[in-house]
C-alpha cells in the first residue's frame, strides 16, 4: 500500500471495526468517571479479559485527551493478547491495531497509523474477508457489546444486537452469554416486569452461569433477579457462593450489598459497602448506595421517633447528615448521575432547605443528554417538589405533564400521570381556577384521545384567555378532526 494522504487515510481508517467507529459518545459519559472503573475492573477481575479492558480504557483515554495514555494501554493489550488468544494472535489483535491506527492519525503519525492500518488488512487478506479491513468475528462483536454497555443506557439495544451476533456464530460461548443475559437485565424495566410477573433476564442469567459457574458479573445479577421474581432463597444461595468465592472484589461486593439492603438486612448491606469503599475509595456507585442504606435507616427510625427520646434524636441528626455526606460525595465524582442529585433535592426537602434543593434539581435541568427515563424521573420529583413545598398547583401540573408528554412508556410517566391527576382533582375541588389548568386539562385529554374533553377545555380556556393563539390553534385543529 502506497502512503496515503491524511484525508484518504482516514476514509480507510473509517472501515475498521474498533472503539473509534462504534458511535461511542463522549458527551453520554462522565469520561474520568468511566476510567476509573475500567482500571477497577482491571486491578480486581484478574480472569477477565484485559484485553477487552485495556482496549476500551484506551479509548476513554483518548476522549479524555490523554493520547500518550491510550498507546500505552493500547501496548498493554497488545502484550496481553498472546495469553488470551494464544491460538488467535492475529484475529485477537485486530481491535487493538485497528485503534492504533485511529490514535496515531489523530497524533499526526500518519506513518505509524498506516502500518497498523496494512497489518489489520493482511489479516483480512489472509482470512478470505470480502471486505480488506473488516472480519465479521464473534470476539469482535462481542468486544463491541461489552463496550456498548459500558457506555450506558443508550446503547443497551445496540449492544443486545452485538451479542446475539456473537451468539449465532457460537451459542455455547461463556463469555457471550454472559454479555447478552447482563444486557437483557440492563434493559429491562423493573416495574413493568413485576406487574407482569414475567423476565425475560432470567432463563438467560441461568444459562450464563451454568455455562461458566465461576463468572464474576452474571452470577450476582442472577441473585437480584431470583429476588426480583420472589425467589429470595435460592437468590442467596448465589449471592454466598459468590462472595466465598471473590470476599475482596469490590464489583460483588455491591451487589451483594444490594442484595441485603432489598431484603431487609441493612446492617449487612453496610458492611458489605464500607468493605467495597475501603478498596476503591472513589466509587460514586458505592457513595450513592451507602447514602441510600442511611436514609433506609432514617425512614425507618423517623417513624418510630417521638420528640422526648433524646438519643434517638440525636441518631436521625447523625443518619441524615450520612446521608447528605454521600450524596454529596456522588454528585462530585459522578457529575452525570441523575438520580443521587434528585435522592440529594430530596433530602434537602426533608430538611426543609428548601434553596438548597431548587439549587439542586436545577443542577439536574443543566445536564444535556438526558435519557428519556431520567427526564420523567426529574419532572415527577420536582412536580413533587413545586407541589408539597413550594405550594404551586400550577407548576407542579405542569412538570408531571411534561414528564407525561415524553413518548417513553415508563413507571416514571405512570407516576407522573397519576400525580396530575390527582393534583387537577383536587384543585379543581378546591375551586382554584385558572386559564393554566385548564390548558393542561386540555393537553392531558388530547394525550388519552379523549376529543370532546379536550375541546372542552380549550373552550374554557379560550374563555379566560381570549386572544391566545396557542389555545385557538389547538381548539379549531381539533374541531376539525372531530368533523373528519
Amino acid at each position: 500500500m502506497s502512503l496515503l494522504s491524511q484525508e484518504g487515510l482516514k476514509e480507510v481508517l473509517q472501515q475498521l471495526e474498533c472503539h473509534f467507529t462504534w458511535e461511542l459518545q463522549k458527551e453520554h459519559i462522565d469520561p474520568d468517571e468511566l476510567e476509573e472503573r475500567i482500571a477497577e475492573q482491571i486491578r480486581f477481575l484478574i480472569s477477565k479479559s484485559k484485553v477487552r479492558n485495556y482496549n476500551l480504557l484506551a479509548y476513554v483515554k483518548f476522549l479524555n485527551d490523554k493520547k500518550d495514555e491510550a498507546l500505552e494501554n493500547l501496548q498493554k493489550a497488545e502484550e496481553a493478547v498472546p495469553l488470551e488468544y494464544p491460538g488467535d494472535v492475529e484475529k485477537g489483535s485486530l481491535v487493538t491495531w485497528s485503534n492504533c491506527a485511529w490514535v496515531h492519525y489523530h497524533m499526526g503519525n500518519l506513518t505509524e497509523s498506516q502500518a497498523h492500518l496494512e497489518k489489520v488488512e493482511s489479516i483480512c487478506k489472509q482470512l478470505g474477508s470480502e471486505s480488506p479491513y473488516k472480519l465479521e468475528l464473534p470476539q469482535i462483536y462481542c468486544e463491541k457489546g461489552w463496550a456498548l454497555l459500558k457506555f450506558g443506557g443508550r446503547y443497551y439495544e445496540k449492544a443486545k444486537e452485538s451479542f446475539e451476533k456473537a451468539l449465532e456464530k457460537e451459542p455455547e460461548n461463556p463469555e457471550f452469554n454472559s454479555g447478552y443475559a447482563i444486557t437483557v437485565y440492563r434493559l429491562e424495566d423493573y416495574y413493568a416486569k413485576k406487574r407482569s410477573g414475567k423476565s425475560s433476564s432470567l432463563e438467560p442469567l441461568r444459562r450464563a452461569v451454568k455455562l461458566n459457574p465461576n463468572d464474576i458479573f452474571v452470577t450476582p445479577l442472577l441473585a437480584l433477579k431470583l429476588q426480583d421474581t420472589n425467589r429470595v432463597k435460592e437468590g442467596k444461595k448465589y449471592i454466598e457462593e459468590v462472595l466465598g468465592k471473590y470476599p475482596d472484589v469490590p464489583y460483588v461486593l455491591r451487589y451483594a450489598a444490594k442484595f441485603y439492603r432489598r431484603k431487609g438486612d441493612v446492617e449487612t448491606s453496610l458492611q458489605h459497602l464500607k468493605k467495597a469503599l475501603s478498596l476503591t475509595p472513589n466509587s460514586g456507585f458505592l457513595h450513592h448506595q451507602i447514602g441510600i442504606c442511611y436514609r433506609t435507616q432514617y425512614f425507618a427510625l423517623k417513624k418510630k421517633v417521638s420528640k422526648g427520646q433524646f438519643q434517638s434524636v440525636l441518631k436521625l441528626f447523625e443518619l441524615v447528615n450520612l446521608c447528605f455526606f454521600h450524596f454529596q460525595k456522588v454528585v462530585e465524582r459522578k457529575t452525570k448521575f441523575v438520580y443521587a442529585y434528585i435522592d440529594l433535592a430530596n433530602m434537602y426537602v426533608e430538611q426543609q432547605r428548601l434553596l438548597e434543593a431548587e439549587e439542586t434539581f436545577q443542577k439536574v435541568f443543566a445536564i444535556s443528554n438526558l435519557t428519556a427515563t431520567e427526564k420523567q424521573q426529574l419532572h415527577f420529583n420536582y412536580g413533587r417538589f413545586q407541589e408539597c413545598h413550594r405550594k404551586s398547583e400550577v407548576n407542579a401540573m405542569k412538570q408531571y405533564l411534561a414528564g407525561l408528554k415524553i413518548e417513553n412508556c415508563s413507571f416514571e410517566q405512570k407516576k407522573c400521570e397519576r400525580s396530575l391527576k390527582q393534583l387537577m382533582h383536587k384543585t379543581v375541588k378546591k375551586g382554584l381556577i385558572c386559564v393554566e389548568i385548564f390548558e393542561i386539562l386540555g393537553s392531558v385529554s388530547e394525550r388519552l384521545g379523549l376529543k370532546e374533553e379536550t375541546i372542552q377545555a380549550y373552550e374554557i380556556a379560550l374563555k379566560m384567555d381570549p386572544g391566545n393563539e396557542k389555545y385557538l390553534s389547538a381548539f379549531m385543529n381539533l374541531k376539525l378532526s372531530l368533523k373528519s
